[in-house]
């Protein structure tokens, strides 16, 4: 069990696994510090380190995050030792400063050196090289900067590599350890500065790029948030405090920092700021002075800073009152205890998901398979052993025993039912059994089987004429009916896949191709069986059937129907009748008195109409009319006038438009129109449409219930009993085995990746498990 002070180191070292590993999935807590440009964020950065190591200039600056991680060593500390790299940084800030005075020529003398590095080791922070002191990359591992002016320079550098030489930024973090004795345990991450306006060499989109980078790290609910607000800019405008109430709307994970106090106008404080009455946050507001551009020009150190921050605290008449909650002492401080707390809290949270990864890691690498089970001597066994899933996962997905079987949509055997019940018996319902019947195709018939004769009775050839081209029309829904099947099986073998098999591209492509086939051999016989099922019904009208539809019957219904009708439409006219009578009442009344004031006034003229009107009418009625049925027209076209007898029997004699047979003409039937039925035609008709009705319902029942039947025996219950026996003949060959068993690339690359991450995830949760 380790102790609090081993929390922030026991982080980063979990930072540095994860960062080896190339994983970020456990969101570690961390300090971020946000602000915008000018902000003053180098300087506390700076002065928490106690050195000079960031880049500065105009601009943006800062263009990678820098994850920094700072760990407290003591005096004595066994990783404080005499290092290749230590005299190496010694070497190269002599020769710095040998340069910067004008010595660096080719006659040197020795004292010259010798009082060069005197000047190094006791001059300034930014060349002061200590053995205590010293920062690593994650990206150069091994080596140690003693030189914070190398540090500075190999950030430039990293910066450039990735993010170019313009004023781009990237994403990508650059990681930095700071060991020394004057630090204390911290994790903080130098996010890129905010800007609102473009310059120079920024791209147009700038400010929107740093704000999603910053956002990237502080909306994680794992970050602290360390806003920075220069003194000397209202607080209502800080980008720092805006962003961060974006994602922290309750101020409990932000720390408000005021720098440049020394710099607001005369008379003004920020004591209602720093108290919290102004803006308030869970975690406070602290107040610090950055060292002036003139104070690192004459290169004080971070020590006289701090103390010079310490006296203007102590001395100031309104923050001497709250002095031991301001400086960069005290904010050191603070960011210790507040990151220690944080990451406290959050480290079961961290325990339960690293556990979590670590079994979804194995069951993921289990379902790859362990690199070393194939070999010559297990070939054959591991062939057959996945030839057996393959056919049983085929089988059962048709039964429905499958233990995979979904709950969001039909699969499987229940695709086939559903094609049977649904699909197929929808469709054959849906079919009119006289659809292409007119009742001048059924008049036709019956004249055709009578012959020349005349008949008492309906011919019953004329029904079998008729009834068998009806039942044909079953075939087509019935051949769909077994495609369906078909291409269900077909989509069943396509998803019996199982995770080990998925190891074997090649041999899962060849157990799917031989179940393709057997499916294919079996879909031929299949159709041939059904066609022969609606020809086996063509073949024998079986008028006897128990549930046929007798002709007396068909009889009777049909002259009770017409009986119903010719009542309704008897009762339908007398009501047309009287409202007609009615009608005929009200028109006499209102005129009556119209024409007896009119009869008086009637002239000669209209007299004469009428007595013609009266005399036309009997000269038609007795047949007196000069155009009468038995006088000839005298017209152009001399033709007979029309007589009613003459004209039915030369209108179908016309219509039957006889020819001799050796004329070439079109058959007789082919132009004919259709002429009224007389009443034994129309209750012949009638008669044999519904005898062909029930008939073909009859049949129609009949090939719902036998089709599915036809399928289930001779291609789906075929292709389940034969495709094991199927699978191990056409597969089981050790000439095959080496090509079968070529392991999917990608598949061992997944594996190799989880592999990686299992142990990553097994270390960092040893290291959570030492402190907890």
């Amino acid at each position: 069990m380790g102790s609090l002070e081993d929390l922030i180191p026991t982080v980063n070292k979990l930072q540095d696994v994860m960062y080896d590993s190339g994983i970020d999935t456990l969101d570690l807590p961390i300090l971020a510090v946000v602000g915008s440009q000018s902000s003053g964020k180098s300087s506390i950065l700076e002065t928490l380190v106690g050195r000079d190591f960031l880049p500065r200039g105009t601009g943006i600056v800062t263009r990678r995050p820098l994850v920094l991680q700072l760990n407290n060593i003591s005096p004595t500390s066994p990783l404080i030792k005499e290092n290749p790299d230590l005299i190496m940084s010694r070497n190269n800030a002599s020769a710095s400063q040998v340069n910067l005075n004008g010595l660096a020529n080719n006659n040197l003398s020795s004292s010259s050196i010798d009082e060069s590095n005197q000047v190094t080791n006791g001059g300034s922070n930014a060349t002061q090289i200590r053995p205590d002191e010293w920062g690593e990359f994650l990206h150069i591992p091994g080596r140690r900067f003693y030189d914070f002016s190398e540090i500075r320079r190999e950030i430039e550098n990293e910066t450039a590599r990735i993010a170019g030489k313009n004023k781009g930024i990237s994403k990508i973090p650059i990681n930095l350890k700071i060991f020394s004795p004057h630090v204390l345990n911290l994790t903080l991450v130098d996010l890129p500065g905010i800007t609102k306006v473009p310059i120079g060499e920024q791209p147009p989109d700038i400010e929107k790029q740093i704000k999603n980078l910053i956002l990237d790290y502080v909306a994680t609910p794992n970050c602290i948030i360390l806003a920075v607000s220069p003194a000397n800019v209202d607080l209502v405008n800080s980008e720092s405090l805006k962003l961060a109430r974006e994602v922290d709307p309750h101020g409990v994970r932000t720390i408000g920092v005021i720098t440049k106090l020394d710099l607001m106008d005369s008379g003004t404080n920020a004591l209602d700021i720093l108290s919290g009455k102004m803006y308030p946050l869970k975690l406070g507001f602290v107040g610090v002075v950055n060292r002036s551009q003139q104070d690192i020009q004459l290169n004080k150190t971070v020590e006289e800073a701090l103390e010079k921050e310490d006296e203007y605290f102590n001395r100031h008449p309104v923050y001497r009152t709250i002095s031991h909650r301001c400086g960069t002492r005290y904010l050191a401080k603070l960011l210790n205890q507040t990151l220690i707390s944080h990451i406290k809290e959050k480290l079961p949270d961290i325990k339960t998901r690293l556990n979590t990864l670590v079994s979804q890691t194995e069951q993921e690498l289990s379902q790859y398979g362990d690199v070393g089970d194939i070999n010559k001597e297990n070939r054959a066994g591991l062939v057959l052993q996945l030839m057996n899933k393959f056919a049983t996962t085929f089988i059962s997905s048709i039964d429905g025993t499958s233990s995979e079987i979904s709950t969001k949509e039909l699969s499987g055997g229940a695709r086939i039912y559903y094609i049977y019940n649904s699909i197929f018996g929808n469709t054959l319902k849906s079919i009119d059994p006289t659809t292409n019947l007119t009742v001048m195709d059924i008049r036709t018939a019956i004249r055709n089987s009578t012959g020349p004769r005349p008949t008492l009775f309906v011919p019953e050839l004329a029904f079998d004429l008729l009834v068998k081209p009806q039942i044909k029309l079953l075939l087509e829904p019935s051949q769909q009916c077994v495609e369906l099947v078909y291409e269900e099986l077909v989509k069943i073998c396509h998803k019996c896949g199982t995770p080990e098999l998925s190891r074997y591209p090649k041999l899962k492509i060849k157990l799917i191709e031989v179940v393709s086939e057997l499916l294919r051999e079996r879909l031929l016989p299949t159709r041939s069986y059904v066609e022969s099922l609606i020809d086996i019904h063509r073949a024998y009208i079986n008028t006897n059937h128990p549930n046929f539809l007798t002709a007396t019957d068909a009889m009777s219904e049909i002259i009770q129907n017409r009986k119903v009708k010719q009542e309704s439409q008897r009762k339908q006219a007398l009501l047309n009748q009287e409202r007609k009578e009615k009608e005929d009442e009200r028109q006499f009344s209102g005129s009556q008195i119209s024409k007896l004031d009119n009869e008086s006034n009637l002239d000669d003229s209209d007299q004469d109409d009428a007595s013609k009107s009266k005399d036309t009418f009997l000269n038609y009625f007795f047949g007196k009319e000069k155009n009468s049925t038995m006088s000839l027209p005298n017209n152009d076209n001399n033709k007979f006038t029309s007589h009613p007898f003459r004209d039915d029997v030369s209108s179908q004699f016309q219509q039957l438009n006889f020819t001799n047979g050796a004329s070439g003409h079109e058959d007789a039937f082919e132009h004919a129109n259709e002429p009224t039925l007389t009443e034994r035609e129309d209750l012949e008709c009638e008669l044999i449409r519904r005898l062909i009705v029930s008939y073909f319902d009859i049949v129609r029942e009949m090939i719902q219930d036998q089709i599915p039947k036809a399928i289930m025996c001779l291609l789906v219950n075929f292709c389940k009993d034969t495709v094991q026996n199927r699978l191990v003949t056409e597969l089981y060959r050790e000439s095959m085995f080496e090509e079968l068993l070529v392991e999917d690339q990608t598949l061992a690359q997944d594996r190799e990746t989880a592999m990686k991450s299992l142990e990553v995830y097994k270390k960092a949760s040893t290291l959570i498990g030492n402190i907890l």
